[in-house]
């Protein structure tokens, strides 16, 4: 099984029952992949969904995250800093390496960066290659 962390705006994209992505949170709920969070993760999914939809919508997901035997909470020994562009995205590259992710999903360019340092080793697909990944599955 895959274990995976998921940007902020890769996980909103799949939300919507009408999305091209929804398969993607539907194979979260199903439980075909493990999503890697931390705490600073998951109060970004909380405050990104609420101002998206709202507080009712932000609630139920974080409840299913905290909840879901599929969603794996990280510890965050160690922070690399390696994101100079977006420092607030240091999160998810912290998260991927200390919970040893298979890989981060995320269309933000500034990411690329992670493909040109030898250590750590932390891949980046996007949105589009993640969900065509568990199509194929």
């Amino acid at each position: 099984m895959d274990r995976v962390v998921i940007d902020t705006n890769s996980l909103l994209v799949s939300i919507g029952r009408k999305s091209k992505y929804r398969p993607i949170f539907d194979a979260l709920l199903s439980g075909r992949f493990r999503l890697l969070i931390s705490n600073d993760i998951l109060s970004e999914y909380a405050e990104i969904i609420e101002q998206k939809a709202n507080a009712l919508v932000a609630g139920n997901i974080v409840d299913f995250l905290v909840r879901s035997p599929d969603v794996e909470r990280v510890d965050i020994y160690f922070k690399w800093a390696i994101l100079h562009l977006d420092g607030d995205d240091n999160k998810f590259a912290d998260c991927a390496f200390n919970g040893r992710a298979d890989f981060i999903v995320t269309d933000d360019r500034h990411f690329r960066i992670l493909s040109e340092v030898d250590f750590p080793h932390i891949k980046v697909i996007s949105t589009k290659q993640f969900l065509e990944r568990l199509t194929t599955q």
